[in-house]
């Protein structure tokens, strides 16, 4: 009998629950919930197992508060910390994240050190550093969710500017998660049309300004909260990628030694994901000013991550 793959979704939160609402509505895998709040991972994968009958899904979904329970997964997906708050900058989250997401990783390599993992917590470029270096894994199984997120946000702004299906809309962007991130007019194209075409300079610069800004939008909105849907969405897509081994190029915070000169980083790039993680790494031509802006982003992600080694230092 071939043997389901497993995914854990540490943090059972918005991002976490609505995460496994993704990934069991498209038959990915069997879930694992896990959250320190007695009650409530157990509570929604009950829910969520019971919701099975009517989407057509029969998978085993479990909430647990012991990462014993995790044994043994393919993947292990890190939503867990402290959600960004109205005015509070990603740089602020950083301390209390640091000490969080560290935890969480010694639980998960406990139980699955084969695991792949993805990182969805924020700040997200700094946080798949401090799981990248807590695990003591191979890069290509450690991941960060952003690109993906990003480019979704920017695609929709696209097609509500032209008034046309995001379908339609092929996009790319690199470097820093949100305020730092790079995008790529040169690459992005509607059917095939390079969007320069049909979005004067200016207007296109607003469009990327408010996808670059996207993150703090909803949380301003939301005034108790931040982004869940699409951040879920997104990671949800890159664990599918990975459990059917689809190979699909998608942009994300990717450990870059070699790569495009970064010495050591996780950013934001354009990668293949599959069984085994991120499998290949794809190096575009920049202009100038397109590799001034990734500099500029990669140099804040050096200064986030110092301040992370800092922290595991202190312990």
């Amino acid at each position: 009998m071939l043997r389901r793959a497993k995914v854990t979704i540490v943090g059972a939160g918005n991002v976490g629950s609505t995460l496994a609402h993704w990934l069991a509505s498209w038959n990915v895998a069997d879930l694992i919930l896990v959250d320190v709040v007695e009650g409530m991972p157990q509570g929604k994968a009950l829910d969520l197992s019971q919701s099975g009958p009517i989407e057509g899904f029969d998978l085993k979904i479990v909430g647990s508060n012991d990462y014993s329970a995790t044994r043994d997964s393919d993947i292990v997906i890190i939503t867990a910390g402290l959600a960004r708050k109205p005015g509070m900058s990603r740089d602020e989250l950083l301390a209390v994240n640091t000490k969080i997401v560290k935890s969480c990783t010694e639980g998960i390599i406990k139980y699955s050190p084969d695991a792949i993992l993805i990182v969805v917590s924020n700040p997200l470029d700094a946080m798949v550093y401090t799981t990248y270096k807590t695990s003591g894994f191979p890069a290509h199984r450690v991941i960060g969710q952003a690109g993906v997120l990003d480019v979704a946000r920017f695609k929709t702004f696209l097609a509500w500017e032209i008034g046309c299906s995001v379908q339609d809309i092929s996009a790319l962007l690199i470097g820093g998660h949100g305020d730092d991130m790079v995008p790529l007019p040169r690459y992005t194209s509607v059917a095939g049309i390079p969007v320069t075409d049909l979005i004067a300079k200016d207007r296109l610069d607003e469009i990327i300004k408010r996808a670059r800004m996207g993150g703090g939008e909803i949380v301003s909105l939301l005034k108790t909260g931040s982004a869940y849907y699409t951040p879920s969405s997104a990671t949800a897509s890159m664990a599918e990628s990975i459990v059917r081994d689809q190979k699909r190029v998608m942009p994300c915070a990717a450990y870059c030694g070699n790569e495009y000169d970064i010495g050591g980083y996780f950013v934001g790039v354009p990668c293949v994901l599959g069984a085994k993680g991120v499998e290949r790494i794809f190096e575009l031509k920049l202009t100038d000013t397109e590799r001034s802006a990734f500099r500029e982003s990669i140099d804040h992600v050096r200064q986030l991550c110092a301040q992370v080694d800092k922290l595991l230092l202190e312990g």
